[in-house]
């Protein structure tokens, strides 16, 4: 539903259109994401419309970048190592033959 929001305003009907659920459970669905402070509603006659609130996602990104760029340096790091040992791995002198490693 989120997804269909970034492409402009829709009613809740045009909003539980393409899943397999009803028009109470879409809007049990709505309320929760708008609970959430991710869309709000607006009434207009008998038609619900709503549209995206971008605002929290925008700061749910910022933070999960903030963990992205934290474990992706940690992942560099693992793999510089990984490498390292490998070479290291390569380069040591082999054992004569018959003697036991």
């Amino acid at each position: 539903m989120l997804h269909r929001l970034t492409q402009g305003e829709r009613t809740v009907s045009e909003l539980a259109a393409p899943f397999a659920m009803s028009l109470a459970a879409a809007s049990k669905h709505i309320k929760a994401l708008e609970k959430a402070g991710l869309i709000r509603r607006e009434v207009r006659g008998r038609t619900h419309v709503c549209q995206l609130d971008p605002g929290p996602l925008a700061s749910a990104h910022e933070w999960l970048a903030t963990y992205e760029r934290f474990w992706s340096d940690r992942l560099d790091v693992l793999e510089r190592l990984l490498r390292e040992e490998r070479e290291e791995r390569r380069n040591a002198p082999k054992p004569p033959e018959g003697e036991d490693q």
